[in-house]
């Protein structure tokens, strides 16, 4: 588990380094998750200790919400002043990522058929 930890979080460390050195306006974490993830694509699989220090974490995901929990209840009154502009860029967002999905859905489909075919 130690080993794991140790490569989640030098992964994140690495994305945050790259950010900082790169002066790009993206977050670290994201980008680490990214060295992640292309790690285990050149591994070809995950292996035992980080399936569960995933498991470990994700057992206790809700803990990693109180803080934007929060965050959300020290800004209530900025919330407030601009909830019609939140609630149109929620809705917006959600509207173009369904019609996203299904674009992409629909590509894919097409493309699994024009195989088999």
């Amino acid at each position: 588990m130690i080993y794991a930890l140790t490569l989640l979080f030098s992964c994140q460390l690495a994305g945050e380094v790259l950010v900082h050195t790169l002066g790009v306006t993206f977050p670290g974490p994201v980008l680490g998750m990214g060295l992640l993830f292309g790690i285990l694509l050149l591994r070809g699989r995950s292996w035992e200790p980080l399936d569960g220090a995933a498991d470990a974490i994700l057992s206790n995901l809700s803990l990693l919400f109180v803080p934007a929990a929060v965050g959300g209840m020290q800004q209530a009154g900025l919330i407030a002043a601009n909830w019609l502009a939140i609630t149109a860029a929620l809705v917006i967002s959600t509207f173009l990522t369904l019609v996203v999905t299904v674009l992409v859905f629909g590509l894919v489909a097409r493309r699994v058929e024009a195989r088999r075919a």
